[in-house]
């Protein structure tokens, strides 16, 4: 009897496009694509840190570039995927938030979470699609998306409101490129030790409000997702599509 045989979890020769990769969650998405064999582009606006990061990296052994850009610059984003072959591995893990009560969100509080967390990640995946099905490639696109698009959250309707937006077009794109082989997925971490979250970890109360919903009983790290992200990207995760992996310690468990 022949045994199956597992699909890689590697991804040798595989170009990945990774944003939000100077700090945080898209550096450690960056980093797990490289270490995982991928030659990594690494997005951002802020280009020191990519320099940085790359040059780490090549001191590791590892391949990522540097590509300072705003992916909230749409009109530049198309013009430099155009002149890029078709990425193997697409993950966008861009992102800010404005928390505070939903009275008091501002129309430009609003407008400039949608365009990072909604907009950029819209166009991104549809640009990036369209070149992998121009060009055959069965591809792999994944949205760093949130806990927080799945249930409500303290002070979060705006950062929930475009987290949920994401999910939806996740499923509807993943109807769409399909049937090109195409696959579009979102990973939705808990609370992760970031600059992004160090506010909320500085406040007792919300701390408390944290711990008591992830039923593992710990916060999470950055490396708890670069596998998530590795896996998603992989051929070991070639059936799915349309989903979200919720990386989140039991909290949407109940």
């Amino acid at each position: 009897m022949a045994l199956p045989q597992i699909p890689s979890f590697r991804l040798d020769g595989k170009r990945a496009l990774v944003t939000g990769a100077s700090s945080g969650i898209g550096l450690g998405c960056a980093a797990g694509c490289a270490q995982a064999g991928a030659e990594v582009f690494a997005m951002a606006r802020s280009a020191d840190k990519l320099e940085t990061l790359a040059t780490e990296a090549r001191a590791a052994g590892l391949n990522i570039t540097a590509v300072p850009l705003d992916v909230t610059d749409i009109d530049a984003l198309k013009l430099w995927l155009d002149g890029q072959p078709a990425f193997d591995v697409v993950v966008n893990s861009a992102g800010i938030a404005r928390h505070g009560p939903a009275l008091d969100a501002r129309p430009d509080d609003f407008d400039a979470v949608v365009d990072v967390n909604l907009k950029s990640a819209y166009f991104l995946a549809s640009y990036t699609a369209q070149k992998m099905i121009d060009e055959q490639i069965e591809g792999s696109i994944i949205t760093i998306s949130s806990q927080m698009a799945h249930v409500g959250g303290i002070e979060r309707s705006v950062y929930c409101a475009t987290k949920s937006a994401v999910e939806g077009f996740t499923k509807a794109m993943a109807i769409e490129w399909g049937p090109h082989k195409v696959r579009i997925n979102t990973i939705c971490p808990t609370f992760i030790r970031t600059a992004l979250t160090e506010a909320t970890f500085n406040q007792p109360e919300r701390i408390k409000w944290i711990e008591d919903k992830i039923k593992l009983g710990r916060v999470g790290e950055v490396e708890d997702i670069m596998g998530a992200v590795v896996f998603m990207a992989s051929d070991a995760a070639s059936l799915i599509t349309g989903t979200s992996l919720l990386v989140d310690g039991g909290w949407t468990a109940g």
